[in-house]
């Protein structure tokens, strides 16, 4: 152990994921729907931050944070561009970037699907479609024999129910949902198909179907991967946030909590891991949500940096299994508040490791501000900014308060997959 209670060998790292920052991913469904008219995407993702091209510089940005591991996704659009095609070159690029982490001492933690699927896979049934589960697999198999032996953690699914949050909450507007269904049906029409769909922008009658769609993927993928290589630590990362109650309120906290987050906790009882992904507290009373007085962050709630560590403790309650916070972040456009959140919200993680619940590694989101789904470019949620124009990476305050925070927590140790 370290002197700060946290175990040896914690992960400390940022994640990333392949459409949001590596640009350009011309052949997945979320292309399509930035492109489709209407669409509920502010604005197409372009570029992004050209993390495709890039990607040597930003582990070496990573690397001289004093982190030793990194999320980042493999894009299935670019692996399997057209049914049955698979791509060498993809291949070979995601080979040399799990190679490159590992000459910098950076454990490579893959998330085989974050949201993005190709286009013709979101064409002919997406996720719900009968032989979706053994594509998904056959993508995983095809990663696990090109690079898996050198990967640290495989995380199959990203956020499978990051629909049913935002719709419990009530976080997009009833003209929102309205638009999402005009731009899907528009999808089905222009790709040629009855239904078109994607795993972040599901419509509000079809929430139980994808549910059980994304269920049978993740235990496919998780067959296909541990097939591959059995010792290799696999799970699913959820969007969680931390329900809790003042009295009367917990009855609406417990429901809240049963409709998001339920299924997929019990689901990682047979998992290596479950992933925590954070970024708020909610408060609920006898009549609903509770306005809590205090500084807002980006998404209208209050800043909170203890919500991380109630939400890990309820993920491991639930799951049983140890946690990998697969995301933790504040939206905001002033660094302050992230230079100021980051350090008293692993604070409150390393108590929680400290009273018992375990905890393998904290991964913050994200590296740089990138394309952040249907908001664009608006939300800014990264420890460095990025010109975009010369998409130049520039470090913010927040960047050198994390690299604190690992320094003040004993360093890290070199980065290993055992």
């Amino acid at each position: 152990m370290t002197h700060t209670g946290l175990p040896d060998g914690f992960l400390w790292g940022v994640a990333t994921a392949g459409h949001q920052n590596e640009g350009d991913n011309l052949a997945s469904d979320t292309w399509f729907l930035e492109h489709t008219t209407p669409s509920l995407f502010r604005e197409p993702s372009g570029p992004a931050c050209r993390g495709y091209q890039q990607w040597e510089t930003d582990l070496d940005l990573v690397a001289g944070l004093g982190l030793n591991a990194v999320r980042f996704s493999v894009e299935w659009a670019r692996v399997e561009p057209e049914r049955g095609v698979v791509s060498a070159e993809a291949l070979d690029h995601y080979e040399r970037k799990v190679d490159g982490c590992l000459a910098r001492g950076l454990a490579p933690l893959v998330t085989f699907s974050h949201f993005t699927a190709p286009h013709w896979f979101a064409a002919a049934g997406s996720w719900t479609a009968a032989d979706a589960p053994g594509r998904f697999a056959d993508q995983c198999a095809r990663v696990m024999a090109r690079f898996g032996d050198r990967i640290a953690y495989g995380v199959t699914l990203n956020e499978p129910n990051l629909e049913q949050l935002l719709q419990a909450g009530a976080k997009l507007p009833p003209e929102a949902e309205a638009l999402k269904a005009r731009m899907l049906v528009a999808a089905a029409r222009a790709a040629g198909t009855d239904t078109y769909a994607s795993a972040n922008v599901i419509p509000a009658d079809r929430q139980e179907e994808f549910q059980e769609a994304f269920t049978r993927a993740h235990r496919a993928a998780r067959e296909a991967i541990r097939a591959s290589r059995g010792d290799l630590p696999v799970g699913v990362s959820i969007a969680i946030a931390d329900e809790v109650a003042v009295p009367g309120g917990e009855e609406r906290r417990d429901a809240k909590r049963a409709a998001v987050y339920d299924h997929w906790l019990r689901e990682a009882r047979d998992d290596d891991f479950i992933g925590v992904q954070n970024y708020e507290r909610i408060v609920h009373g006898p009549d609903g949500e509770v306005r809590v007085e205090g500084e807002l962050n980006g998404m209208g709630t209050v800043i909170e940096p203890g919500s991380l560590a109630g939400a890990v403790r309820y993920a491991h309650e639930v799951s049983g299994v140890p946690v990998l916070v697969t995301e933790h972040g504040i939206q905001t456009g002033d660094d302050t508040q992230r230079a100021a959140f980051i350090p008293a919200a692993v604070e409150g993680l390393a108590a929680e490791i400290a009273a018992g619940t375990p905890v393998l590694g904290y991964c913050h989101w994200t590296l740089m501000d990138n394309f952040e789904w249907i908001f664009g470019y608006g939300a800014q949620l990264g420890l460095h900014e990025v010109d975009r124009e010369t998409f130049q990476r520039r470090p913010k305050p927040s960047a050198a308060a994390y690299a604190d925070v690992v320094r003040s927590h004993g360093g890290v140790p070199t980065a290993s997959r055992d």
